[in-house]
C-alpha cells in the first residue's frame, strides 16, 4: 500500500503525483481513526530508544525476520481467539489485538521500507517481496471469524476504548465478516489476489530503470550545472533518467521539442507492458469484491467510513469543479499557444510536452525573473534548517541531529524532534534527500514506527522523508526551486502530523485518519512556502548564507505563484476523474483509452497515441484507489486552516500550538470534521479553496 506524497506540478509530471511509502501500518492499523488524546504538554515523555531501525541486513534476513514477526503475531492472535467467552475482557481481547497488530507493524514496516531505499539491490528486492506476504497476512487477520467472535462482544469503558472498538469491528465487517463462511472465503481469496497485484505493480514501478541518451545539442537550454550531473555513455552521449530531477529539467528547459517529446513518451510508458494489464485485472477484481460485500461499486466500498461517505458525493464535488477548471485551462492554453507561435509561426496547437516549457518562459517574460537565479538563494541544507525553524516556532519543538546511528546510505540524516519546553522527545525523523541508483524516485513520507502508549509510556514514533532533490554538482550544493520548497513543507506536514500525535493506540495515531482528511495537514503547511516573511527567512545564497533573497525578487516570485494554476488543478482533477471512472465501472476497463480521453477533455490538448500513463499512476495500486479525490477534498480544509493562521501571522505560536493540540496531536481520535470544527471554531468553508483555484462561487 503506497501512502502519502505530495502532488507534483501537473505540467512537469504527467503522472501528476508523488506517492509515498508502503504503509504496512495502514494494513495493520486498519481501524483508521480514534478518539481524544491529551494535550502535548501533558503527555508522558517517550523513552529514548537504544536503536531506531536497522539498516544492515544479510541476504535472506529480511524474509526471516518478517516470518518471525508473522509467527509471533499469529500466536498472539490465536491465543486471543481461543479465550473462552467467560474469560474474555476488553483488555485481553480488543486491547490485546491492538497491541499484537502494532507490534507486527513496528517489526515489518521498517523491513518493507528497505525495498524503497536500500542501496544493495538484493536487500531492496527482498524488502519489496515481503510486502506481498505482509498484505496476505493482513487479509487473513481481518477475515478470521474466530478472532472476530472474540472481539465483537467487547465492552469498552471509556470514550477512547469506544472509538477503538468501533473502528476495529468496522474493519472486520468491511472485510466480509457478516457473510456466510463460503462467501467470506471467496472475499478472502479475492483480496489476496488483489494484494499480490498491488504489490507487483508497485514493485515494477519502483524498480523501473528507464534511461534515455541525448547529445549535448539535444539538451540545449538545460542549465549547465544540471547537464554536468548527467552520467556519460562510452560514446559521449548523456544518460538521462526518468527520475524526478532529470525529468523536470528536460520538460522545463530543453529547447528542442523533440527532446521533450522523447522524455514525455518515455515517462508515460514506464512499465506500460507489465503494469497496464495488472491494473486492468485489479479493477475487475475490485468490482467483484465490492459486489460480494454488498456495495454497488468499489468507490462506494472505499468511501464508506470516510468524510465523503459515498461515490455520489465525490462525483458531485468533482462536478462543481470540472467546467470552471476547463475554462481556466483553455484560457491558459490561448496564452501559451501565442508564445509557441511567436517562435514557430506554423504551430497550430499545443502538445503535452510544451506546457512546462512554455510556462517557464512565461515566468521569465511576465514576471521578469529567472527561476535558476532564485534557486541560488535556497540551497538544500540552509532551506531545510529554515523550515525546521518555522516548525519549531509554530509548534514549540526543536530538531537535534543524532550522530552515530547506522543508516542505510551515505548522506542520510537522523533528527530527534523534541519539545522546547521540557526537552522531551516527540519522535525521530530521517531525511534521505538525494537520488541514487535503485532508490524510490520521487518524494514521500514513510512511517516506520508508530506512536502509542506502551507499558505506561508513550513510545517515540519514527518516520522518514525520502526525496530526490538535485544533488550537489559543479561546485554548487543542491539548490531548490519553489516547488521543491513547497514539497518540503508538504512532506514535513505529514511528519508533523505523524510525530506530534499523542493518541494512545497505534491504529489511531498520526495520520491514520480518514483517507480524505489525511492530506489536510500536509497541504495546509504548503501555504507557508508562499508567505513573504517565511520565505525570506528560509533564504541564504549558497555562496553567502547571510545574503537573503532581494525583496523585489521575492515579490515577483510570490506574484507568479498562480502561473499554470489552471493546468495544475485541471490535471489534478483529471486524475481524480480517471480514478473514479475506473472504480465506478462495471466490467473490463481499457485504462489507457479512458485516461487519454479524460486528459484530453480536461486539458484541451490531445494526448498522443502510444502513452500508457495509468501504468505509472502509483496511487491507483498503492492505497489511493477510489481515494485520489482526497487531495482536492483535503485542500478545502487545508486552505481554511491556513486562513486561520493568516489572522495573526503565519508564525504565530499561539495559533500553532492550538493547531498542534486540536488536530496534529489527536490523530484519528475523532472524525476529521470534528477536529476541524474544534480548531476553526466554526464549520469549515469552501471560500478559500475556490479563491485558490480562481473560481467564482455561485
Amino acid at each position: 500500500m503506497v501512502y502519502h506524497g505530495t502532488i507534483m506540478p501537473l505540467q512537469t509530471c504527467p503522472s501528476c503525483i508523488v506517492v509515498a511509502a508502503i504503509l504496512v501500518l495502514l494494513f495493520v492499523s486498519f481501524t483508521g481513526c480514534l478518539q481524544d488524546s491529551p494535550a502535548p504538554a501533558s503527555s508522558p515523555a517517550p523513552a529514548a530508544p537504544t536503536a531506531l531501525i536497522r539498516a544492515d541486513y544479510q541476504p535472506g534476513e529480511i524474509t526471516k525476520l518478517a516470518g518471525e514477526a508473522r509467527d509471533q503475531a499469529n500466536a498472539s492472535l490465536t491465543a486471543i481467539a481461543a479465550l473462552p467467552p467467560g474469560k474474555r475482557t476488553f483488555e485481553n481481547t480488543v486491547l490485546a489485538f491492538e497491541t499484537s497488530m502494532a507490534d507486527y507493524s513496528d517489526a515489518v514496516t521498517p523491513l518493507t521500507f528497505m525495498g524503497y531505499v536500500h542501496p544493495d539491490p538484493v536487500i531492496a528486492a527482498e524488502g519489496m517481496e515481503i510486502e506481498e506476504t505482509v498484505a496476505l497476512f493482513i487479509n487473513d487477520v481481518y477475515t478470521r471469524r474466530d478472532l472476530y467472535n472474540a472481539l465483537k462482544d467487547g465492552t469498552p469503558t471509556t470514550p477512547e476504548e469506544t472509538r477503538l472498538f468501533s473502528l476495529t469491528i468496522r474493519e472486520f465487517t468491511k472485510n466480509g465478516m457478516n457473510l456466510p463462511d463460503d462467501r467470506l472465503a471467496t472475499v478472502r481469496q479475492m483480496n489476496n489476489e488483489l494484494s499480490v497485484l498491488e504489490s507487483r505493480f508497485s514493485a515494477n514501478l519502483n524498480n523501473d530503470d528507464t534511461v534515455l541518451s541525448f547529445t549535448e545539442t539535444d539538451l540545449a537550454g538545460i542549465p549547465t550545472v544540471t547537464i554536468a550531473a548527467f552520467a556519460k555513455n562510452p560514446d559521449g552521449t548523456l544518460r538521462v533518467t526518468t527520475k524526478y530531477p532529470d525529468y523536470v529539467a528536460v520538460m522545463k528547459y530543453a529547447d528542442r521539442s523533440a527532446t521533450r517529446q522523447a522524455m514525455f513518451m518515455a515517462y508515460n510508458n514506464r512499465q506500460a507492458e507489465t503494469n497496464t494489464p495488472i491494473l486492468e485485472q485489479a479493477i475487475v477484481l475490485r468490482q467483484s469484491i465490492a459486489r460480494e460485500l454488498g456495495y454497488p461499486t468499489w468507490a462506494d466500498y472505499k468511501t464508506d467510513g470516510r468524510m465523503a461517505k459515498n461515490s455520489k458525493n465525490v462525483m458531485d464535488f468533482v462536478g462543481t469543479l470540472k467546467s470552471p477548471l476547463q475554462e481556466k485551462v483553455r484560457s491558459e492554453n490561448t496564452v501559451l499557444l501565442r508564445m509557441k507561435q511567436a517562435k514557430d509561426p506554423s504551430a497550430t496547437a499545443l502538445d503535452p510536452w510544451d506546457i512546462s516549457y512554455l510556462q517557464e518562459k512565461l515566468l521569465r517574460e511576465q514576471y521578469s525573473y529567472d527561476p535558476n537565479v532564485v534557486k541560488e538563494y535556497f540551497p538544500v541544507d540552509t532551506t531545510i534548517k529554515g523550515i525546521f525553524g518555522v516548525y519549531g516556532e509554530l509548534f514549540g519543538i526543536g530538531f537535534e541531529e543524532v550522530k552515530g546511528q547506522k543508516v542505510w546510505s551515505n548522506g542520510v540524516q537522523l533528527f530527534r524532534v523534541k519539545n522546547t519546553t521540557d526537552g522531551a522527545t516527540v519522535g525521530y525523523l530521517y531525511l534521505d534527500l538525494y537520488p541514487r541508483e535503485g532508490k524510490y524516485g520521487h518524494f514521500a513520507a514513510f512511517p516506520l514506527i508508530n506512536e502509542r502508549m506502551k507499558d505506561g509510556t508513550r513510545s517515540a514514533p519514527v518516520m522518514a522523508i525520502v526525496g530526490n532533490f538535485p544533488a550537489p554538482a559543479d561546485g554548487k550544493p543542491g539548490l531548490l526551486t519553489m516547488y521543491d520548497i513547497e514539497t518540503v513543507f508538504h512532506e514535513g506536514g505529514h511528519a508533523m502530523h505523524f510525530l506530534q500525535t499523542t493518541a494512545p493506540y497505534s491504529s489511531l495515531a498520526g495520520f491514520n485518519t480518514e483517507m480524505d482528511f489525511v492530506e489536510t495537514p500536509s497541504q495546509s503547511l504548503e501555504e507557508w512556502a508562499w508567505d513573504p516573511v517565511v520565505l525570506s527567512s528560509l533564504s541564504g545564497h549558497y555562496a553567502d548564507p547571510s545574503q537573503k533573497i532581494p525583496p523585489e525578487l521575492l515579490d515577483r516570485v510570490i506574484a507568479a505563484r498562480d502561473v499554470g494554476n489552471g493546468h495544475f488543478y485541471g490535471r489534478l482533477l483529471a486524475n481524480t476523474i480517471e480514478d473514479m471512472e475506473y472504480h465506478t465501472a462495471d466490467g473490463p476497463v481499457d485504462v489507457t483509452n479512458v485516461s487519454r480521453r479524460i486528459y484530453t477533455d480536461m486539458t484541451g490538448i490531445p494526448q498522443p497515441e502510444g502513452i500508457h500513463h495509468p501504468a505509472s499512476f502509483g496511487h491507483l495500486m498503492g492505497g489511493y484507489d477510489a481515494g485520489y479525490y482526497g487531495y482536492l477534498w483535503s485542500k478545502v480544509y487545508a486552505l481554511d486552516i491556513a486562513g486561520e493562521f493568516r489572522k495573526d501571522g503565519m508564525t504565530n505560536q499561539t495559533t500553532g500550538m492550538r493547531y498542534r493540540q486540536e488536530i496534529l496531536s489527536r490523530g484519528n481520535m475523532e472524525d476529521g470534521d470534528v477536529l476541524l470544527r474544534n480548531f476553526l471554531g466554526r464549520e469549515p468553508g469552501t471560500g478559500a479553496f475556490y479563491e485558490r483555484l480562481g473560481i467564482r462561487q455561485g
